[in-house]
């Protein structure tokens, strides 16, 4: 994107809220336009000022951060909403997409997820927390088996496990498979003792390899093909 992203926040906590302002204001193609401290305002700031992006925790009076997604996503569909919550559980992740929302952040997140998901969400893909990524995933595992046992089908739950090395680099498929795990940027890095700059240009490259727009689909079509293990 060649313009700066437009951005309001919204948390009912001012102190997370002027922390994430300092963090997103050191970044020169993101402007935080304004920010509030409920649902309510919310709407009313985005049809003021007009945004990419919201970013929005989950909980607060007056109108939550569901109800709100709900709200704004029907009277701008064009907006992306960029959720917070402390709340990891799968249940929480899929009533809100259901919503509209197009990324879900942990608050335990580090500055550099917070800023990779702005900028993902504003250019059209989604963001969901890597260590959420993975309950959804095992989820979505369990589920699936139970279909098959059901049906008596074979499919998901007995793909055959095997690197892609066909597509993408060892190490390539070492950064995959811990994204596969729920591990950040930060966190492959330090497994394999590379830079976290180093990671982000390995994720790049897998994306770019496996067509896909986000870590999410990366992540979802890995394990649909036996790319990794789901442990």
């Amino acid at each position: 994107m060649n313009e700066k992203i437009r951005l309001v926040i919204i948390d009912d906590h001012q102190l997370f809220r002027e922390g994430v302002k300092r963090i997103l204001a050191m970044e020169n193609d993101i402007e935080i336009v304004a920010d509030g401290q409920d649902g309510s305002q919310a709407v009313h700031l985005v049809e003021t000022f007009e945004p990419d992006v919201i970013l929005m925790d989950i909980n607060m009076p007056n109108m939550n951060g569901v109800e709100a997604t709900k709200e704004l996503i029907e009277r701008f569909p064009d907006v992306k909403v960029l959720i917070l919550s402390i709340h990891d559980d799968e249940s929480y992740v899929n009533h809100v997409l259901k919503t509209g929302a197009t990324g879900y952040l942990l608050k335990e997140m580090d500055s550099d997820a917070l800023v990779e998901a702005v900028k993902v969400v504003a250019s059209g893909g989604a963001y969901i927390h890597p260590k959420v990524t993975h309950n959804l995933i095992n989820e979505y595992r369990r589920l699936a088996n139970e279909d098959e046992e059901q049906l008596g089908a074979v499919g998901f739950r007995e793909v055959e496990y095997q690197k892609p090395l066909h597509l993408l680099t060892r190490r390539e498929c070492e950064v995959l498979q811990l994204m596969t795990d729920g591990k950040s940027n930060r966190a492959i890095g330090e497994s394999l003792y590379i830079s976290e700059k180093t990671v982000k240009n390995h994720v790049s490259n897998i994306l770019q390899k496996m067509n896909v727009n986000d870590r999410t689909q990366a992540v979802v079509e890995a394990i649909k093909k036996g790319y990794v293990l789901v442990r």
